[in-house]
């Protein structure tokens, strides 16, 4: 039991220096791609969910909020005002909904991915080679769960700001955001595939040694 506590408080203490290293880093883990924030620092908050559990990974989630909410305060782009209420453009600015959106689906992405995960294993009866299935699985919906998410909230708490900031008709807002969701949703999910089942198999195998 002492060494279980302490792999895990080891894995959160790394998995949280990493997401601030990466969220701190220009280019590593927030992209600016001038409308919005592409991010790469979902992939350790999935991986932190699958081998740790959902509580801490809600924790890691929570720090990938706050690095959100500071980064888009202090580097911003088009959309910040969407993640932060202490950022606005000219008359357009964030309010409470910025803090839900910064937040709750981050916080998610700490938990859905373990579930996905466990539950895909437990149809597979935990079957040799399950993991292969579980963990890209669990990866491309922990990182949708971000995208689709922060993206459909945007929508709803922010339609008309997002048009304006835009400058685009109400009627062409949706077809905004899916592009957004294709362009950004997509290639994240395949790197959380891609690296999140490569390190959770690492560190299967080294907490079975």
């Amino acid at each position: 039991m002492t060494n279980r506590k302490t792999y895990q408080m080891v894995l959160t203490a790394l998995f949280t220096a990493i997401i601030i290293m990466m969220a701190f880093v220009p280019y590593l883990g927030y992209i600016n791609l001038v409308v919005i924030k592409a991010t790469l620092i979902h992939v350790p908050v999935i991986i932190g969910s699958i081998m740790l559990g959902p509580k801490r990974g809600a924790f890691l989630g929570f720090v990938f909020g706050c690095t959100s909410l500071i980064n888009n305060t202090f580097n911003p782009s088009l959309l910040s005002f969407a993640f932060s209420p202490f950022y606005s453009v000219g008359e357009i600015g964030g309010n409470f909904f910025s803090i839900i959106i910064c937040f709750v689906p981050r916080i998610l992405v700490g938990v859905v991915p373990f579930f996905v995960y466990e539950g895909i294993r437990r149809l597979c009866r935990n079957k040799k080679g399950s993991d292969w299935l579980a963990l890209p699985l669990a990866g491309v919906v922990g990182a949708f769960t971000n995208t689709l998410l922060v993206m459909n909230l945007i929508y709803f708490c922010f339609r008309e700001q997002f048009a304006a900031a835009k400058e685009i008709a109400l009627e062409a807002v949706y077809s905004a955001i899916l592009a957004i969701i294709a362009a950004n949703g997509i290639p994240e999910a395949i790197v959380a595939a891609v690296i999140g089942t490569a390190v959770c198999k690492a560190l299967i195998r080294w907490r079975s040694v």
